[in-house]
């Protein structure tokens, strides 16, 4: 059976890809982020997300693998990924197929604005 979580821009397997097919596995953990490409992504901010995976998985260690660790490490990287946003790493992708703004409306400059954030 395949373990997983999923969130809205999360998706993690206790899978491995292979032939592009996940394969079950108890001990790979395949990490898919922004499927709907949601957002702009730099090279630096996704891989910090990486590393984040990375630490939580880290600090899980020795837990069962369960659907609900899964699903408290997908949380945590949600987290993760609104304070990039928040923070301006990350921006919305506005050529998304759609637009949701799950993570809060875009934030739009204005020379009216200027210097109020």
């Amino acid at each position: 059976m395949l373990v997983k979580s999923t969130t809205r821009h999360v998706r993690i397997y206790a899978a491995e890809v292979n032939n592009n097919e996940l394969v079950p596995s108890n001990s790979v953990l395949t990490l898919d982020v922004d499927p709907d490409n949601e957002f702009n992504w730099s090279d630096d901010s996704l891989q910090r997300v990486y590393r984040k995976f990375d630490d939580l998985v880290e600090a899980s260690g020795g837990q069962d693998l369960s659907e609900y660790n899964l699903r408290r490490i997908g949380s945590d990287l949600e987290h993760f990924i609104r304070d990039l946003l928040q923070k301006g790493q990350i921006s919305y992708n506005l050529g998304a197929r759609v637009l949701n703004y799950s993570m809060g409306l875009p934030r739009v400059e204005s020379p009216e604005d200027e210097g109020k954030y």
